[in-house]
């Protein structure tokens, strides 16, 4: 077949969803099928601009192109759901989360006292149910997705796991004392939790935070005004293969983003065989930790997150047993791109 993977992109922006489009393209040629992705820019602010992003979405009738045609397109981001095509399949990494779960929250930046931001939202999930309606099928790529289409939209849909990138290359190495978050740095992933929580620490472990974005300084001053820099640090961008090794020698893992949708981070943990630290807030994350048994699923607070913490130090032996127990349980998922692809096509 030919098919078109349909996505937005904010520039410069790349996270998670950048990475599923490349492996799922990936996945589709090596299937044995023609693949094109097409994306357009999409900009967050101001209101007027996302509904012409809509608006410009609504026009395209992808039956219609030059050259060859599309037998089907497989839509992953809001607003590409609304574009034409007889035979569109959604895989929804996420929605237009400013309107949905993070409404009214401090993530939305004041967007729900405007009038403006409440006819966009209005907009938002009427025209959403709309077209997510007429899809032949529908998937969600995590638990947390589909919850919030059932709540939202009361749409139903099918949750499909994908692999994380270099899921083969993952392995396990005696534990170092330290903590790895490897995440961007943005104010939804909650780094300034687990900053916080290393003041409360009592075993000698320190905390290593991977990434970069726009919250790097101000999690750089909390670190200062703490005076932590001693058991908190700000490690910048790494290679994949540094990145593999931190998560092989690690004590174990924190993952306390707010509400993720997916979260690489834990899969990576479990592949590498290394319990996960995550928080009853934190989405699909909670769907894969079970509390005691692969990690610790706690109160999104410094003084609960540092006492597991401590937990792994003086408790080693059993997060070993954490950990193993993590990589079966990813392994009893079936997760793999040949399944990813089964379903969707």
């Amino acid at each position: 077949m030919r098919i078109g993977v349909i996505t937005v992109q904010v520039p410069f922006i790349r996270g998670g969803a950048e990475i599923l489009t490349d492996g799922l393209v990936k996945a589709i040629c090596e299937a044995g099928h023609e693949v094109e992705e097409i994306s357009m820019p999409f900009r967050f602010a101001p209101v007027s601009e996302v509904k012409r992003s809509m608006d410009i979405w609504a026009s395209e009738n992808f039956e219609y192109m030059n050259g060859y045609a599309m037998d089907l397109v497989i839509c992953l981001k809001f607003p590409t759901f609304y574009l034409q095509h007889p035979n569109k399949v959604a895989w929804i990494i996420h929605q237009h989360r400013a309107v949905y779960d993070l409404w009214d929250t401090a993530f939305t930046e004041g967007l729900s006292t405007t009038s403006d931001g409440k006819a966009l939202r209005q907009d938002i999930i009427q025209r959403d149910t709309q077209a997510l309606k007429s899809f032949h099928k529908l998937f969600a790529i995590g638990k947390t997705v589909s919850k919030r289409l059932q709540y939202f939209n009361q749409i139903s849909s099918i949750t499909l796991y994908h692999p994380p990138k270099l899921d083969s290359h993952f392995y396990n190495a005696p534990a170092e004392p330290y903590i790895f978050f490897p995440s961007r740095l943005e104010r939804l992933k909650r780094q300034d939790l687990l900053i916080k929580a290393m003041k409360y620490v009592k075993s000698p472990v320190v905390a290593l935070l991977a990434g970069d974005g726009g919250q790097k300084m101000a999690l750089q001053n909390l670190i200062e005004q703490l005076d932590i820099n001693h058991r908190v640090r700000l490690i910048g961008r790494l290679s994949d293969a540094e990145i593999i090794g931190f998560y092989a020698h690690c004590l174990g893992v924190f993952f306390g983003s707010y509400d993720e949708d997916y979260g690489y981070v834990t899969l990576e943990a479990m592949l590498a065989a290394k319990p996960v630290i995550t928080c009853n807030d934190s989405g699909e994350a909670v769907e894969f930790v079970i509390d005691q048994e692969t990690g610790f699923v706690v109160n999104p607070e410094p003084e609960a997150i540092a006492q597991a913490i401590d937990d792994l130090y003086f408790h080693q032996q059993s997060a070993v047993a954490m950990g193993m127990a993590g990589l079966e349980k990813y392994r009893a998922l079936n997760i793999s791109w040949d399944n990813v692809i089964n379903k969707l096509l």
